[in-house]
C-alpha cells in the first residue's frame, strides 16, 4: 500500500508530473518530507490494524513506527510486528510485549477459569461429592480474575454444590436423630417410622455422603430392637428344620453318587499309550543299488581243482571283506564301504575264481556308481549346509546354542567328507566364511567371558590379599594389647581386651564372604588354588571371633535367666527390662552372632520379655473394672454439668454456677484414673461442660459490664453538661441535677465516688454564688488544656489516632511518654485507671474532645470493666 513511501521507488522529476529525461526516476522528496508523509498516514489510520502494521514493517523512522503501533491490538498482528522489530526498534517492541502479555494473561485467566467450570461441573456429577473438593475448587477460583459470563457460570454451579452439601448435612444430621432415636428403644410403631425413614435416607442422591460407621451402627441398632420387640418362636420349629436337613441330605447322597459314577465312566482306560514313533536313521537308501544287489545272478559253482589251504585261508578272508563290502553298500555307508575297498586292495590273495572275480567287479561296480550319487548329493547338502550357516546371525539365537549350531554344521561338513568325499575347494572357502561369520558373536561372548573369568580370577586374589592384611592387623591390634601369644591364649580362654573391635573384624568376615560368594566363574586351574588360601585365611581370621561368640552366646543366656527371674509385679520390673534389653542391643552391636544362632536366643529372650509384658497385662487388666468405674463417675459429672439449669438473678446465677463448678472440680479429681483410651474423650466432655457453664456465667459478667460501662458513660456525659452549663450565663437548678443523677444507676465504688466528687464540685460552685461559679468556670478552662493533654497521652498509650491536626503534638508527647517509661522503674498504671483519672479531672470539653473521650472509654474504659 505505501511502496510510494517506502520503497524509494522512481517517481516524478517535478510537482507537475513530468518525468525525468531519460526516463530516469528520482526518490520522493527529502526524509523530513517522507517523514511527514508517513506520520501523516499513522494519523489518518483510524484504527486500520493492517495498514499499521505495513507501515511499522516498511517505515524508516521510529516515531511513526511507534505512532502506528497505537493501532495494532488483535493477537496475530502484534506478534507478526514483535517478529519484525523484536532487535530494530524496542520502544516499538515493548509495547508490542506489552499489549501480547495482556492478552495473554487474559487467555490464561479464561483458560483457567474453564477449568476450574470444568472441575466443578465434574464435582457437581459426582456421586460422592466431599467438601474439601468444594474448598480447594473455592481456592483456585479465588485466584481467577473472570470474565462476568464465566463468573455467572461458575456462581450457578457453585451454588448447586452448595445445595448439595447443605443436602449431605441435612442427611447426616437427620441419620444421626434417628439414630438417637433408636437407641431410646422406640415401640413397634416408632420403629417402623424410622425404618421407613431410613429406607427413604438410602434412597436419597446424597446417600453416598452418609459414613460407612453410621449406616452400619444404625443396621445394627434396628437389628437389634427388631430381634428384641419379636416374639420367640415354638419349639416345634427345630425339629422341623432338622427333618428337613436330613432329607436334603438323603436327596444329595444319590446325587453325588451318580455324578461320582458319570466321573468313572468318563475317565480313560488303564494301559493306553501313543503308537511308538517310526524308526529313522542316517543311511540314505538309494534304490538302483538294491536293485542291482537283488539281481545278481548266483555264484558259479566252484572249480573242480582243489586250492590249498593257504589259498582257501586268503580266498576266504578276501571274500569276507567284499561280503563286508556289499553289506556297507546295502546301508548306504559308503565311507565303511571305502575303507573295505581300500582294505581288498592292499590285501594280497590267490587266484580268484571267475564267481569271486565276477562278485567283485560288480561290487566296486557299484561302489562307484553310489560313490557318484553320493559325492553330488553331498554337494547338494553342503549347499544346504552353507545357506542354513548364513541364515543362522537372522534366527537371533543364544551364544551357547549358536556355538552347537555352528560346531554341528562342521560336524556335518566332515560326516559329508567321509561319505561323499572331499568338497570342492570354493564350496569349502564359502562354508568357512559362513561359519566364521556366524561364529563371530559367539566368540566375542566367549572371549568376554573368559576376561570375566579373569578379572574374577584377580577379584578373588584381592580378596584373599585383603584377608591376608586383617589377619595381620587383627596380631598387631593383639600384640600392642600385651603381646601376641598372651592374647591368643586370652583368646581362647574368653578373655579379651575391650579395647578389640569385634564388629569391625565381624562385618570384614561376612562382608568377605558375601563378596566370594558373589564372584562369578573363575577358570578350572584357579579356582581350586583360590578357595584353598581363601580357607584358609578365613579359618586363621574367624578362630579367636568364633571364641569371643562362644562368650557372647554364654552372655545372652546369662540375660535370659536374669529376665526370667524377674517380677513382673514389681514397680521397677520396667525399667529393668528396659536396662536388659538395651544390654542385649550392646552386646549385639559389639558382635553380631551367626544369624541362626542370633535369631534362636533372641526368640527365647523375646519370649522371656514377652511372658513379663503378659503377666503384668493380667494384672493391668484387673485394674481396668476400677477404671471403668471412674470412667462412669465421671461420666455422671459430665451429665450432670451438661443438663444444668440454673433460674434466679444473674447474681444467683453466677453463685450457683460457681458451685456447681467447684463441686464438680471436686468430684471430678476424686473419682480417679480412667481407661487411657476414653481418657482423651470424656476430659473433652468435661471441659466442653465446663466451658460451658462458664460462658454462661462469662455473658452474665459482660451483661453486668457492660450496664456499667453505660451508667459510666451516662454519669460522665452528665457532669460534662453541668460543667458546661455552670460555664455559661443561664440559670442552674441544683436539685434538679442531683436528680438527675439519682436517676442513674450506680457505679462500683470507686467510680462512683470519683465522679461523684467531680459532679459535687460543679454543684458546690453553682450553689455558692456568682463569684465561686466565676472561679469554678475559670478553673474548668484552665484545666481544658490539661484535659487535651491527658487525652493526647491516653490515644498514644492506646494506640487510638489522634487526627491530622493532633500530629505535631502527639509526636512531641510519644516523645515524652517514651522517655518517661524509660527513667520510671514502676509498673504503669492500667489503662482503665488512667482513664479513670481522666473522668475525674474538671475541665471543659468542646464537640472534638468529647468525641475523642468517646473514643477513649470505648478503647479503655470498657475494656477494664
Amino acid at each position: 500500500m505505501f511502496e510510494f513511501l517506502f520503497k524509494q521507488q522512481a517517481s516524478q522529476a517535478s510537482v507537475a508530473g513530468q518525468p525525468s529525461p531519460g526516463g530516469s526516476q528520482a526518490p520522493l522528496g527529502t526524509p523530513a518530507e517522507r517523514r511527514a508523509a508517513q506520520a501523516e498516514l499513522a494519523r489518518n489510520l483510524a484504527g486500520d490494524e493492517a495498514a499499521a502494521v505495513e507501515l511499522i514493517l516498511n517505515s524508516e523512522f521510529a516515531d511513526v513506527r511507534l505512532a502506528a503501533a497505537e493501532h495494532v491490538v488483535s493477537q496475530a498482528a502484534l506478534e507478526k510486528v514483535q517478529q519484525a522489530v523484536r532487535n530494530s526498534d524496542r520502544r516499538v517492541a515493548k509495547l508490542v510485549q506489552g499489549r501480547l502479555d495482556a492478552i495473554r494473561h487474559v487467555q490464561a485467566e479464561q483458560k483457567q477459569a474453564q477449568a476450574c467450570i470444568a472441575l466443578a461441573q465434574r464435582l457437581l456429577a459426582d456421586e460422592k461429592l466431599t467438601p474439601n473438593l468444594v474448598a480447594d475448587l473455592d481456592r483456585q477460583w479465588k485466584v481467577v480474575d473472570a470474565a462476568p459470563s464465566a463468573a455467572a457460570e461458575f456462581t450457578h454451579i457453585r451454588d448447586a454444590l452448595g445445595e448439595r452439601l447443605e443436602a449431605q448435612v441435612s442427611l447426616q444430621r437427620a441419620m444421626i436423630d434417628a439414630l438417637a432415636a433408636l437407641r431410646k428403644h422406640p415401640d413397634p410403631v416408632e420403629l417402623e417410622r424410622l425404618a421407613s425413614e431410613h429406607a427413604a435416607h438410602l434412597a436419597s442422591p446424597e446417600r453416598g455422603s452418609l459414613p460407612r460407621h453410621l449406616l452400619n451402627d444404625f443396621d445394627a441398632a434396628l437389628a437389634a430392637e427388631r430381634a428384641a420387640q419379636q416374639p420367640a418362636a415354638p419349639p416345634a420349629a427345630a425339629p422341623a428344620a432338622a427333618v428337613a436337613a436330613e432329607a436334603a441330605e438323603a436327596e444329595r447322597v444319590p446325587a453325588k453318587g451318580a455324578a461320582a459314577s458319570a466321573v468313572d465312566d468318563a475317565a480313560p482306560a488303564p494301559g493306553a499309550s501313543a503308537p511308538p514313533a517310526p524308526p529313522h536313521g542316517d543311511a540314505v537308501t538309494h534304490a538302483d543299488g538294491h536293485d542291482a544287489l537283488a539281481a545278481r545272478p548266483p555264484r558259479p559253482p566252484k572249480e573242480k581243482h582243489k586250492p590249498s589251504p593257504a589259498e582257501q585261508e586268503a580266498n576266504r578272508q578276501f571274500m569276507d571283506l567284499v561280503e563286508a563290502m556289499e553289506t556297507a553298500l546295502a546301508q548306504g555307508q559308503l565311507h565303511i564301504a571305502a575303507e573295505h575297498d581300500k582294505t581288498l586292495k592292499e590285501s594280497k590273495t590267490g587266484r580268484l575264481s571267475a564267481a569271486q572275480a565276477e562278485r567283485l567287479a560288480h561290487v566296486r561296480a557299484d561302489f562307484k556308481r553310489l560313490g557318484d550319487w553320493a559325492r553330488w548329493g553331498g554337494n547338494v547338502s553342503r549347499e544346504e549346509l552353507v545357506h542354513a550357516v548364513e541364515s543362522l546371525p537372522a534366527e537371533g539365537l543364544g551364544m551357547s546354542e549358536l556355538a552347537k549350531k555352528v560346531g554341528s554344521m562342521r560336524e556335518r561338513w566332515k560326516a559329508l567328507d567321509g561319505v561323499s568325499g572331499a568338497a570342492p575347494k570354493s564350496l569349502w572357502e564359502k562354508f568357512d566364511a559362513a561359519c566364521t561369520a556366524a561364529y563371530a558373536p559367539a566368540a566375542a561372548h566367549f572371549k568376554h567371558l573368559a576376561d570375566e573369568r579373569h578379572a574374577n580370577a584377580a577379584k578373588a586374589q584381592q580378596l584373599v590379599d585383603e584377608a591376608n592384611a586383617l589377619i595381620a592387623r587383627d596380631s598387631a591390634q593383639l600384640e600392642a594389647a600385651g603381646g601376641a601369644q598372651v592374647d591368643r591364649e586370652e583368646s581362647a580362654s574368653g578373655n579379651l581386651p575391650h579395647t578389640h573391635d569385634w564388629r569391625t573384624l565381624a562385618s570384614s568376615t561376612q562382608r568377605l564372604r558375601q563378596a566370594w560368594s558373589r564372584l562369578g566363574t573363575i577358570d578350572r586351574k584357579d579356582k581350586k588354588r583360590l578357595d584353598a588360601a581363601f580357607s584358609k585365611a578365613m579359618d586363621a581370621l574367624m578362630a579367636p571371633l568364633d571364641s569371643q561368640r562362644k562368650i557372647e552366646v554364654a552372655r545372652r543366656e546369662q540375660l535370659i535367666e536374669e529376665v526370667g527371674k524377674l517380677n513382673p509385679l514389681d514397680r521397677h520390673t520396667i525399667d529393668t527390662l528396659r536396662r536388659l534389653q538395651e544390654s542385649w542391643q550392646g552386646h549385639a552391636r559389639a558382635l553380631p552372632l551367626e544369624r541362626k544362632t542370633e535369631q534362636a536366643l533372641w526368640q527365647k529372650f523375646r519370649a522371656a520379655c514377652d511372658q513379663i509384658f503378659a503377666r503384668r497385662k493380667e494384672h493391668a487388666h484387673a485394674a481396668d473394672h476400677e477404671r471403668k468405674a471412674h470412667l462412669h463417675a465421671r461420666e455422671a459429672i459430665c451429665a450432670g454439668l451438661e443438663s444444668a439449669a440454673f433460674e434466679g438473678d444473674d447474681k444467683a446465677v453466677l453463685a450457683a454456677i460457681g458451685k456447681a463448678l467447684k463441686d464438680a472440680a471436686a468430684a471430678w479429681h476424686a473419682s480417679g484414673v480412667v481407661p487411657r483410651a476414653s481418657e482423651q474423650k470424656i476430659d473433652q466432655r468435661y471441659r466442653a461442660a465446663v466451658g460451658a457453664l462458664q460462658a454462661q456465667a462469662d455473658a452474665i459478667r459482660k451483661r453486668a459490664g457492660a450496664a456499667q460501662a453505660s451508667a459510666l458513660r451516662e454519669k460522665l456525659r452528665l457532669a460534662q453538661a453541668l460543667e458546661s452549663a455552670l460555664a455559661g450565663a443561664g440559670e442552674i437548678d441544683c436539685a434538679d441535677w442531683n436528680n438527675r443523677w439519682q436517676a442513674l444507676a450506680a457505679l462500683p465504688a470507686e467510680q462512683e465516688r470519683t465522679l461523684r466528687a467531680r459532679f459535687d464540685a460543679a454543684l458546690k460552685a453553682a450553689g455558692e454564688g456568682a463569684a465561686a461559679r466565676s472561679d469554678y468556670a475559670g478553673q474548668l478552662e484552665t484545666n481544658r488544656q490539661r484535659l487535651l493533654s491527658e487525652v493526647l497521652r491516653l490515644e498514644i498509650m492506646a494506640g487510638i489516632d489522634s487526627g491530622a491536626e493532633f500530629a505535631k503534638d502527639r509526636l512531641k508527647m510519644q516523645v515524652e511518654v517514651l522517655q518517661s517509661s524509660l527513667k520510671s522503674g514502676q509498673k504503669p498504671a492500667s489503662h482503665a485507671a488512667q482513664f479513670l483519672a481522666l473522668c475525674a479531672m474538671p475541665a471543659l470539653v468542646d464537640a472534638r474532645t468529647a468525641s475523642r473521650i468517646e473514643q477513649l472509654f470505648r478503647k479503655t474504659g470498657a475494656e477494664g470493666k
